[in-house]
């Protein structure tokens, strides 16, 4: 099960924006980045974002075969006779792990570097202004409200961004643009929304 896109307040541009369409085309790609809905193990079978799918979840010690959405969290929680095991997912990855051992290495090693073409193309292409988009927004209000409500374990604040520009305020900057001189000691570049200097404390009410 997994989540990918916006719900943290920040891009996805780690790999999943370049990647994402060439796995599982265009607009599956957008309904995963936008709308951050979690996909189970059947589904990410079916889109071919995954070759093979192992078990996981038992019932009263039987392992269930395309578990739910649902009986993958109460397993999670230990509810209902639910529980988690990885017995069968060892079994896989140690069998494909024994295939790939009776191949010749070099031969793997180049023909993975020639697939990868389109991945590097797509990476090399996009991550520079990935890393501006990022260097300017990681102190504004989506990255700052998104993570923290993921580390609170609650849920972000996601219509208050519009709410906020809809009466007016910043809805990019925390504390408001840089607008505001300081009268009193003559800082400038001071948040729009700061009642006190940050520089010498005084009043900025009224100025």
């Amino acid at each position: 099960m997994r989540q990918v896109g916006t719900g943290v307040g920040s891009v996805a541009a780690g790999g999943a924006t370049q990647w994402l369409p060439l796995f599982v085309g265009d607009r599956r790609a957008r309904w995963m980045l936008m709308l951050n809905r979690k996909v189970p193990p059947s589904q990410a079978l079916e889109w071919g974002l995954v070759n093979e799918v192992a078990p996981s979840v038992t019932k009263d010690g039987e392992f269930v075969v395309h578990a739910t959405l649902e009986q993958i969290a109460k397993a999670h929680r230990g509810e209902d006779g639910y529980a988690i095991d990885l017995t069968r997912l060892d079994e896989a990855v140690n069998a494909l792990c024994q295939e790939l051992i009776d191949k010749f290495p070099e031969c793997t090693r180049y023909t993975k570097q020639n697939v990868n073409f389109w991945k590097d193309f797509a990476w090399h292409q996009t991550i520079g202004h990935a890393r501006d988009w990022l260097a300017i927004h990681f102190a504004s209000w989506e990255p700052l409200e998104g993570m923290n409500a993921f580390v609170e374990k609650r849920k972000a604040g996601y219509r208050m961004l519009r709410e906020r520009a809809a009466a007016g305020r910043s809805s990019e900057f925390p504390w408001g643009p840089y607008a505001r001189t300081c009268l009193h000691c003559g800082a400038k570049s001071l948040p729009e929304e700061f009642e006190y200097c940050g520089k010498c404390g005084a009043a900025l009410n009224g100025m």
